[in-house]
């Protein structure tokens, strides 16, 4: 008897109809049997090997032939993989269907310098966080490579992924927790025959970020096809782009930033607060070598705007007619009528943030199967991989450096005055100077970097096989999993706040100095000054005030490395059955069913000298300015069992239920389920349907992180030029912890669409589906920044709970905050939008040519807070950040492909927007700038297209081999990021190709 096929992918058993037409740049995925003659030319391998002529992906457990899917799908296959891919990582090809918005990747999680999440891969589905899109490999769940529980895609093993399978469209009921926004299933090639080879290497059209990669897959059938072994290994490598001359790209030399109109007030109607319009803007709060920003003594700010530059000079920095304390403008400024003096490439701090980290990776797979008796097979699979990440965060900024010049000018020169500031300045400059604050981008330091190492493996074993029942083939599998990620969360040349402030202070050794210091040398205050108890025999001086001037000592003496190491675990029992009971006057009817139990660990250590000192009060004493770690521990169990069924109706109706148990061990019972049909009226147009009920169950961290402490400044909302509402920033201590009594969130889902095949339109299909996901009891945490926002200027009694100040480091009408942050429930999240795919296969010739599209509009991604005085903004249309959805995001694709040749052109990007989805935009009739709804004399930002390139040739190696060749051009044209008005490296770096043109070539190798 003919073996019927296994269940390997998020389900098994489907007509391309309701699919093929889904997939956006894939080429039709699964088969429809009486409907397209030409789906059966581009199956897979492994796909033709498992089916019986008919190609079988869907949304769900159920196994029914010819089942037309409710839950739109779209379905990525190898040859789509190979022929357009972007780069060796196949999560950046993922992340170009429109439907993922806002996926954490190494361009834009560059600067998550605490979290341990920077250089990693998640994806994230309608932009509601990577957290809230469900990751499968072969319908199974895989350990989380950060403390959020995102499952890296780094870790799967490329070289055997077969297709990529995405539902867009709440699947909790089918899958369990976490599948609001959609899943994305991995499925790998099991029956690979053969030996498969690909190496490849590329590098961008500036002669940086060079990378290679490799991979070797191989699998063979054994005991006369009962049995078959798989493996497969690979290494990946990616030059880091850190160095100023790669990083100051033509792009990042337009000194685009947001200025405040240094004329408006709070009660301003006849103008905007920000300026967007302005080019060549250079920040004037810091510079690399040190800005005095204010002065005391006789005559108040007689220093301020002197800057240091090399071995210590001294220049004077032209603020211009603009007198923003914060921003100044080139003398080559596009806007005559707002004249500046000095360089906006004065401070270049923005331009020394890295684009691209350090990644080197390696992995192995393997699998072992065998049949121990008819229709019963047992397995094996286990993975390891192991990924180190290197990368520039930025330079060590400083602000409000104070030096002590009290006496400086007399003589003896008391020991008490800065010997750098009087040395760098000079007598008569200080003439009447009490002390100097200075800002600085320390450009004589090594920048900040992470340097994250992550080692993740993860093994399955269970039985897998196929019954008779009711008449029919029913199919079952059970298994056991174990997952387990160990990672340390490394930071580099980070700043020890006490050591820097003792090497900082540094004085003239008075004569009889205890230690025997040479009289007159400089050396650290606290070992020449009267006090024999705050000694520190390792405290080397270090000049600040300068470039070129800093002791390699003292800098060794004031930075560390501060870390923490995690190990998370997961273990996960399942089985699975499918059976077909009994069959109406319509059809049979399918019935899918089985359980789970997961249990979920974290555990965590940290050396004693990086972790804070939490205080009596509840605030953190902080010892370096970030990487200030605590350690902690947690465990949630969830036992679960579904049930999902297929019915036929007749008259081209199809229903599909199905209805989820879970019961956390932290938080109680949940009930999930679906509601799906659809509805084929003729051969050429098919409706579907679907109401789902989702939930998202709080993470480790959510729900047992200790605490996570910084250093940092947040803005004050209501600073006035005359300094009467306090400075225009506040240095604060934040303690973020978790919420043991987090409850799971709830989602109510709808995908209502058509999926059209005329028969008179033959290798046509398309759909157009609208969703809208309404997400309750949303967990997050209100930022330091929104708290110190909802206090001050909305005068909200909850924020200003969470606010207190650090008499020990507050200066007359500068107070030092601390702030204490935690999560809760109290976010509502609505998204809608709409799904657009397309795809047209043309013969030509012998030859065929592919046209595809897809494209989603957005129509509302709401965050509903529920605090008072905090307005909803609907972030679609926003370009400015990751958290926002432009309106539009798109991709087509045009293919050309011969027998032994094709070509691919992709272009892809998204529609212009606003620079912040609350800014209004307004020139000289303006309503009053609130935090909530600010005013902007322009708050439009450009959209992207960027067009691709790849080429293939196949080339006849023997009759039992094969082999190919690629060329792979990203940014065809070149196109500068998305750029934005903000500091750092001015570009959107989420949607944005940030390293310009790049070029790739490779061959692949099949050896059969």
């Amino acid at each position: 008897m003919t073996k019927p096929r296994r269940q390997t992918a998020l389900s098994s058993f489907s007509s391309i109809a309701a699919l093929a037409l889904a997939s956006l740049l894939a080429a039709p995925a699964a088969a429809q049997t009486e409907a397209s003659g030409t789906v059966a030319e581009q199956e897979t391998p492994a796909q033709a090997e498992t089916s019986e002529g008919e190609v079988v992906v869907t949304g769900t457990r159920i196994i029914r032939d010819g089942f037309k899917a409710p839950t739109p799908l779209t379905v990525l296959t190898r040859e789509d993989i190979e022929n357009t891919s972007p780069t060796n990582n196949i999560a950046d090809f993922v992340n170009q269907l429109p439907q993922l918005a806002g996926s954490t990747k190494p361009a834009n999680s560059r600067l998550n310098l605490s979290n341990g999440s920077a250089g990693i891969n998640a994806l994230s589905l309608r932009n509601l966080g990577e957290g809230r899109t469900l990751i499968l490999l072969d319908g199974r769940r895989s350990v989380g490579s950060t403390i959020y529980g995102w499952v890296d895609i780094n870790t799967i093993p490329q070289g055997l992924v077969d297709r990529v399978e995405v539902v867009t469209g709440g699947a909790s009921a089918a899958y369990g927790s976490d599948a609001v926004g959609g899943v994305v299933n991995f499925v790998l090639n099991k029956k690979l025959e053969g030996l498969r080879v690909t190496a490849e290497t590329g590098v961008t059209t500036y002669g940086d970020g060079g990378n290679y990669s490799g991979s070797i897959s191989g699998g063979k059938s054994f005991a006369g096809g009962r049995g078959h072994i798989l493996f497969n290994a690979e290494i990946a490598h990616q030059d880091g782009i850190f160095d100023i001359d790669a990083v100051d790209r033509g792009w990042n030399h337009t000194g685009y930033v947001r200025v405040e109109d240094p004329t408006w007030t709070a009660a301003s109607t006849d103008r905007p607060r920000y300026i967007t319009t302005l080019r060549q803007v250079g920040a004037a709060n810091s510079t690399p070598g040190g800005l005095i920003t204010a002065s005391a003594g006789t005559t108040a700010n007689a220093l301020r705007g002197l800057y240091f530059g090399q071995n210590g000079a001294v220049n004077v920095f032209d603020y211009g007619v603009l007198q923003s304390p914060t921003f100044t403008r080139a003398p080559n400024s596009s806007h005559p009528s707002v004249v500046q003096g000095g360089s906006w490439q004065v401070n270049d701090s923005g331009r020394r943030i890295g684009l691209m980290p350090k990644d080197d990776r390696w992995g192995v797979f393997g699998r072992l199967s065998y049949e121990v008796t008819d229709g019963v097979e047992a397995f094996f699979e286990g993975s390891y991989n192991h990924q180190k990440v290197f990368f520039n965060a930025g330079p060590n900024l400083s602000t409000g450096i104070t030096y002590n010049t009290t006496g400086c000018t007399t003589v003896p020169v008391p020991v008490t005055c800065n010997a750098y500031a009087l040395q760098t300045l000079g007598a008569a400059r200080l003439a009447g100077v009490t002390s100097v604050t200075v800002a600085t981008t320390a450009a004589d330091l090594p920048f900040r970097a992470i340097d994250n190492e992550r080692k993740v493996q993860r093994y399955v074993a269970g039985l897998e096989g196929t019954f008779e029942a009711f008449g029919n083939v029913g199919h079952w599998d059970v298994y056991a999993q174990y997952g387990r990620s160990d990672v340390r969360e490394q930071l580099r040349n980070i700043m020890h706040t006490a050591r820097m402030n003792a090497a900082t202070a540094a004085a003239f050794a008075p004569a009889g100095n205890a230690r025997g210091y040479a009289v007159g040398s400089i050396q650290c205050l606290i070992n020449v000054d009267a006090n024999a108890t705050n000694d520190d025999p390792n405290c080397v001086p270090l000049n600040r005030l300068g470039l070129g001037v800093a002791n390699p000592a003292a800098v060794d003496y004031v930075l560390g490395d501060p870390y923490r190491d995690q190990t998370l675990q997961q273990f996960v029992t399942g089985t699975n059955w499918a059976i077909t009971p009994f069959a109406t006057w319509a059809g049979d009817v399918s019935v899918s069913f089985g359980g789970e139990y997961r249990e979920e660990k974290i555990r965590g250590s940290v050396p004693t000298e990086f972790q804070p000192v939490i205080n009596a009060n509840g605030t953190t004493s902080n010892a370096w300015s970030v990487g200030n770690y605590l350690p902690f521990t947690g465990r949630y169990d969830v036992k679960e069992a579904y049930l999902e069924t297929v019915v036929p109706l007749g008259l081209g109706l199809e229903f599909n239920g199905a209805v989820r148990a879970t019961d956390y061990s932290n938080s109680g019972y949940v009930t999930t389920w679906k509601l799906g049909a659809t509805w084929a009226p003729i051969e050429d147009i098919r409706f579907r349907v679907t109401r789902s009920r989702d939930i998202r169950a709080p993470n480790l961290n959510e729900l047992y992180q200790a605490g996570t402490a910084n250093s940092d400044s947040v803005s004050n909302p209501i600073f006035t030029a005359d300094g009467s509402h306090g400075p225009r920033t506040y240095g604060y201590s934040g303690l973020t912890t978790g919420n043991p009594d987090l409850r799971p969130e709830v989602a109510n889902s709808w995908n209502i669409g058509a999926v059209l095949s005329p028969r008179f339109l033959p290798g046509f299909t398309a759909s157009v589906d609208y969703f809208r996901i309404n997400l309750a009891d949303a967990i997050d945490s209100i930022t330091a920044q929104e708290t110190v926002n909802r206090c001050y200027a909305d005068g909200n009694q909850d924020f200003c709970n969470a606010i207190s100040t650090d008499p020990a480091r507050s200066q007359p009408n500068a107070p030092y905050l601390l702030i204490r942050t935690q999560p809760f429930n109290y976010v509502r999240r609505l998204v809608r939008g709409i799904d657009f795919d397309a795809a047209y296969r043309i013969p030509f010739g012998g030859d065929n040519v592919t046209l595809r599209g897809v494209a989603t509009r957005y129509i509302e991604n709401l965050a509903v807070t529920g605090i008072a005085g905090s307005a909803p903004v609907n972030t679609v249309g926003a370009n400015g950040g990751q958290a926002s959805t432009p309106t539009w995001i798109f991709r087509g694709s045009v293919a050309y492909e011969t027998p032994t040749f094709s070509a691919t052109f992709t272009g892809r990007g998204v529609s212009a927007g606003k620079y912040v989805a609350n800014g209004i935009e307004c020139t000289t009739s303006c309503p009053v700038s609130t935090t909530n709804f600010p005013t902007y004399n322009n708050n439009h930002v450009s959209g992207l297209f960027y067009a691709d390139l790849n080429l293939t040739q196949k080339i006849a190696v023997s009759g039992t081999s094969d082999a190919e060749m690629f060329f792979n051009v990203t940014n065809l044209f070149n196109r500068w990021p998305l750029l934005v008005p903000e500091t750092g490296n001015a570009s959107n770096t989420t949607y944005s190709d940030m390293l310009g043109r790049q070029f790739r070539v490779g061959i692949r190798f099949n050896l059969r």
